[in-house]
């Protein structure tokens, strides 16, 4: 017997979809860059994966309707910078539209221009290495080509559609 040459239709909503993918706890992360003409542009996002330690790659993804698509698709570099616990505001405004994501936010200018938020856990800077269109989002791959970390640092983590922050076992 072959196997199937295409997945059967979802016997669920979109609305269980979500909620089950929910209950995955993931970090929270937000990945800035500038335009081509110098704009600062960041969001949030918890679709956030390693893909390889050689080549150093990582993963994120954006929706095809997000407002950065074109200048992330465009864009040479990018930074995906990791949440610390006490960044709950900044994940949420970074989250909201039409909100003045970078009033009065502190960062630091990566290597390539892009945005090191502040008290981030960790930075990575990365080349826009390759992209992969999937449903409704784009699949971001880059290169690391600088990383740092805080060690000791409490990570933003998001479960359920709430934040938490880590807690020993």
């Amino acid at each position: 017997m072959s196997p199937p040459r295409k997945a059967t239709p979802p016997a669920f909503s979109v609305r269980e979809f979500r909620a089950s993918l929910g209950m995955f706890a993931t970090g929270v992360t937000i990945v800035t860059a500038r335009t081509a003409t110098g704009e600062l542009i960041g969001l949030t996002a918890n679709s956030f994966n390693s893909v390889s330690l050689d080549p150093p790659l990582v993963l994120w993804s954006l929706a095809r309707a997000a407002g950065s698509m074109p200048a992330f698709s465009a864009g040479s570099h990018y930074a995906i910078n990791i949440l610390a616990a006490g960044q709950q505001d900044l994940a949420e405004r970074f989250a909201a539209r039409g909100a003045d994501r970078w009033s009065g936010v502190a960062f630091a200018e990566g290597a390539t221009g892009s945005p090191l938020l502040a008290g981030a856990a960790a930075t990575f800077e990365c080349f826009n290495r390759s992209r992969y269109e999937e449903g409704d989002h784009v699949i971001f791959v880059g290169e690391v080509e600088r990383c740092s970390h805080r060690e000791g640092v409490s990570p933003l983590l998001f479960h359920g559609g709430r934040f938490y922050t880590e807690h020993p076992l």
